[in-house]
């Protein structure tokens, strides 16, 4: 994997400018922006799998939606484990309250929840992190959102490359400070950079 090539493709593309203008336009939707935008970077993803001459895919307002709707159920999906790891901590904290037990008692209580239930969740995020890269190629490829639920299966394709997995993780992260960078232009530039984040994450993925 080259590490530089995700941050350069995007200006390969000669229509570049206006595709990420336009995304960047669409984000300003309340709640189906957003959506729209997780389905465009989706789109971003698959082509990229399947060696698309220009990877960067135009607004496709309906498909995308629907496909940032299934990318969004499966991060839900993915995310129900660490809820319910961080549940003994909520209700200790509402029995506690309800049972009036002494606050020295429920510190205690709490602290060695926190830890043992913050420990393992920040375990569970890191193998979600690792599994979510896969889960999303799955439903590009494929289509479904049992394809990208096939955990077992899942697990074998990121063992098998772990270390390109582990680059795109770290990709992704250093794309999300870039989509930051925009706020320095009060806050209207962020609305380009955050697209370009996304064009960067789907050539990681």
């Amino acid at each position: 994997m080259e590490f530089g090539v995700p941050f350069s493709y995007v200006f390969q593309d000669p229509d570049w400018m206006k595709k990420v203008g336009l995304m960047a336009l669409v984000s300003l939707i309340p709640v189906v922006g957003q959506i729209v935008l997780l389905g465009w970077m989706l789109d971003a993803m698959g082509r990229v799998i399947n060696d698309y001459p220009t990877p960067l895919p135009e607004l496709d307002f309906g498909g995308q939606l629907g496909l940032g709707f299934k990318g969004i159920l499966v991060g839900i999906g993915y995310s129900i484990p660490l809820i319910i790891i961080m549940l003994p901590l909520i209700l200790v904290a509402a029995l506690g309250d309800t049972l009036d037990m002494p606050e020295d008692t429920l510190t205690m209580a709490m602290s060695i929840l926190g830890l043992c239930c913050g420990g393992l969740a920040f375990l569970l995020s890191l193998v979600v992190a690792l599994l979510l890269p896969a889960a999303f190629g799955n439903l590009v490829t494929e289509g479904t959102i049992g394809d990208a639920v096939r955990v077992g299966e899942l697990f074998n394709i990121v063992k098998s490359s772990i270390g390109a997995f582990v680059i795109a993780i770290l990709g992704a992260w250093v794309a999300s400070l870039v989509g930051s960078l925009g706020s320095i232009a009060c806050g209207v530039g962020v609305l380009i950079t955050m697209v370009y984040a996304q064009a960067i994450t789907a050539h990681f993925y």
